[in-house]
């Protein structure tokens, strides 16, 4: 199996956890818009990060390649089977997906991506104004939720977990941290979070690659 992309990005990311967490076997090839192997845009026709192979099956998205990896290796379960679980799993990859991944696309890709990749300066008062209004409101909510398990649904690691805690790391890349005198609940929970070895590790390769 391979995974189209670079794991910044918070889809990527996602699905490098998911995967890794269910423990299958899977290469990870860089691939962008702008660069990747043929199977990437068949993957991919519109070039969005993760492309995802396996043997002639060929799909994109993180959501669908996830509902794919699930279904082939149920075990261990990180999308609740039980129904208002399920639901609540799936409502916190939305919140990660779309409404925490938005904010962080206006931070990470004026302040990282726009000057690093593409040799063009950002635009820095949208990343601070992204940071100052929109990101303390995502982190009130999940300073309300952030729960005392360490886990946000059935009191065990889900999908939940991963979903939320990847556009985050993006985030942090940006230099956009969770404030802990505002938000400590939020800020230890997502810190358990990557902290797991899955997630660790990327993080560090992303930073080491940053930095170079």
């Amino acid at each position: 199996m391979i995974i189209y992309g670079s794991s910044m990005s918070p889809y990527v990311r996602k699905t490098i956890v998911f995967a890794t967490e269910k423990g299958l076997d899977f290469e990870v090839v860089m691939a962008s818009a702008q660069m990747g192997p043929p199977e990437f845009l068949e993957a991919s026709p519109f070039g969005k990060m993760p492309g995802f192979k396996d043997g002639d099956f060929l799909i994109s998205d993180s959501t669908a390649i996830i509902t794919y990896l699930d279904t082939i290796k149920p075990e261990p379960n990180l999308i609740p089977i039980e129904a208002k679980a399920r639901a609540r799993t799936i409502w916190y990859e939305e919140f990660g997906d779309t409404i925490v991944a938005a904010c962080g696309g206006k931070i990470f890709f004026n302040r990282v991506v726009s000057p690093k990749f593409f040799g063009q300066p950002g635009d820095l008062a949208a990343a601070d104004e992204a940071q100052k209004t929109e990101f303390p409101r995502l982190m009130d909510y999940l300073e309300s939720v952030a729960p005392a398990s360490g886990f946000l649904v059935e009191d065990r690691f889900t999908l939940a977990d991963i979903a939320v805690a990847s556009p985050l790391a993006t985030l942090a890349l940006g230099d956009c941290q969770i404030d802990a005198a505002r938000h400590p609940k939020a800020k230890a929970y997502v810190s358990r979070i990557w902290e797991r070895p899955a997630f660790a590790k990327l993080i560090a390769q992303e930073k080491a690659a940053l930095a170079a």
